[in-house]
């Protein structure tokens, strides 16, 4: 295969989620209105409760990571999503593509629309909670932003995974897994409040370390260590994993005859 037929394919894939944006209007309400509704929302009450600059600057940080991260992921998840749907699973998968075209070229728009909504959470929360994002630097932010880039891609692919697996039944991982990061990895709190038990799962997922790395920079300790190592390694090794289980599950939804009973 050329590089040039290799980039097409994943640019369909692209345009297929642009394509689904702009025939949907709920989807753009739903991309702009609840990040910024969390945003203000979560503001106003740190605003109330009279918090410190140094606690409103990590509750913002942990709720506009969060909206980084669901965005993008939900890009991903739709890609399938909508062919479960609009029941033309079959059809996605008799075109030679693979899973690579499938995933990066909707994580590629998944990209552009959570970078558009992080630069407007950014504003809103400059200029409603006088809040500066940018403090750590840009490098440091595009270290950041990478690290929830890859954490929203091992997202996607799980819901991927899943819904290839149990069908429908699986629809609801698109907005639960994302609600399920948000109560361990110290969305709103530090994880050294958990419980031993999920303390240990805590460590063990990537955006954790992301948001100790740039929390840091706003003055707050951890117990945690190695930031952006720990957690490229874990984001990198779960992300190869999770590649491998979608190719195995495309492969067994293809023998087993559940890509037509998607489709029905």
């Amino acid at each position: 295969m050329s590089l040039r037929s290799e980039w097409t394919k994943i640019l369909a894939f692209v345009f297929k989620n642009v394509i689904i944006t702009r025939s949907n209007v709920f989807s753009v309400f739903e991309v702009l209105f609840w990040p910024t509704v969390g945003l203000l929302s979560v503001g106003l009450l740190a605003k109330y409760l009279q918090l410190g600059p140094d606690m409103t600057a990590f509750i913002l940080i942990g709720v506009i990571s969060m909206s980084v991260v669901q965005v993008c992921q939900i890009d991903i998840a739709y890609v399938l999503l909508y062919d479960v749907w609009g029941k033309c699973v079959k059809h996605e998968f008799i075109a030679p593509i693979s899973s690579v075209h499938l995933i990066l070229g909707s994580w590629l728009i998944g990209i552009f629309r959570s970078g558009a909504i992080f630069i407007l959470l950014v504003f809103f929360s400059s200029h409603a909670f006088r809040f500066d994002f940018l403090k750590p630097g840009v490098g440091a932010l595009a270290l950041f932003l990478v690290g929830l880039f890859l954490t929203s891609a091992l997202v996607g692919i799980t819901v991927c995974i899943l819904v290839l697996v149990f069908g429908h039944k699986a629809e609801v991982a698109a907005w639960s897994l994302v609600s399920v990061m948000l109560l361990i990895c110290g969305i709103y709190y530090p994880i050294s409040m958990l419980p031993a038990p999920i303390m240990v799962a805590a460590k063990l997922i990537p955006l954790t370390y992301f948001l100790e790395y740039f929390r840091s920079f706003y003055g707050f300790s951890s117990d945690l260590s190695g930031f952006l190592t720990r957690g490229y390694g874990y984001a990198l090794l779960y992300l190869g994993l999770a590649w491998v289980g979608l190719d195995l599950v495309i492969r067994n939804a293809k023998r087993t005859g559940i890509l037509i009973k998607l489709s029905e």
